[in-house]
């Protein structure tokens, strides 16, 4: 098994450090969106780029492993005259993007842990719970410049919704659906110390049951003001 420092760590670290840019995270935003693969002309149309650059940064994400690729027709004809496959990206299935919600969980017990030992000196449980949630926030945004690449290198896919933002995706979700009011609580806690690290407003992370595919939603886009 590889160490923390071994090679399989780099390059998970190295493809995190792919995101820092923040076109490049519209661009892996924009893919993952699309559950059944997108072209580079439709990622270019979206976020209104040159072609040029959409595969650029396509081609970025791919070879990191954030990003898989294949070809296949999308007009559904078949058989001569059905014209060339389309290069299609999606998510990728790599060892970086299986490792996150592993790494996540890990977080999770380690918050867990810390808890009960507060607790069992005495401490309010939730209390204990939401004080060691917010040290490992703090922790996980440590060195971003921005909530929106502290949250997509740690596996949450931000997205807009309407005016909003929303988490593609709950790290947490085997537990959530086992114990939700208490990993909600500590998602929660967890996500607003994240903010608070890179200098957002910890105010604009809200429990929403409802809300994409995680229990939180984010008041505003990340384009609007902190």
């Amino acid at each position: 098994m590889a160490s923390d420092g071994g090679p399989e760590a780099g390059g998970r670290w190295s493809a995190a450090a792919l995101l820092a840019d923040p076109l490049r995270r519209r661009v892996y935003a924009a893919v993952v969106e699309h559950d059944d693969g997108v072209t580079r002309e439709a990622v270019a149309q979206e976020l209104d780029l040159a072609r040029s650059t959409a595969a650029f940064h396509l081609e970025r994400l791919a070879a990191a492993g954030l990003l898989a690729v294949e070809f296949r027709r999308v007009n559904g004809r078949s058989g001569p005259g059905a014209g060339r496959p389309a290069k299609l990206y999606r998510r990728g299935d790599s060892e970086f993007a299986l490792s996150v919600p592993r790494r996540l969980y890990a977080v999770a017990g380690g918050v867990m842990a810390e808890a009960i030992e507060h607790a069992a000196a005495g401490a309010s449980p939730k209390a204990a719970l939401h004080d060691a949630a917010n040290r490992a926030g703090h922790r996980l945004a440590s060195g971003a410049t921005d909530l929106e690449g502290a949250l997509l290198r740690e596996g949450f896919e931000p997205r807009a919704e309407g005016d909003d933002t929303v988490l593609g995706t709950c790290p947490f979700h085997k537990l959530a659906q086992q114990h939700p009011g208490v990993v909600c609580d500590l998602n929660h806690a967890l996500v607003c110390a994240m903010a608070d690290e890179v200098g957002a407003a910890s105010d604009r992370v809200q429990l929403d049951p409802g809300a994409g595919g995680c229990c939180l939603r984010i008041a505003g886009s990340f384009d609007s003001s902190n």
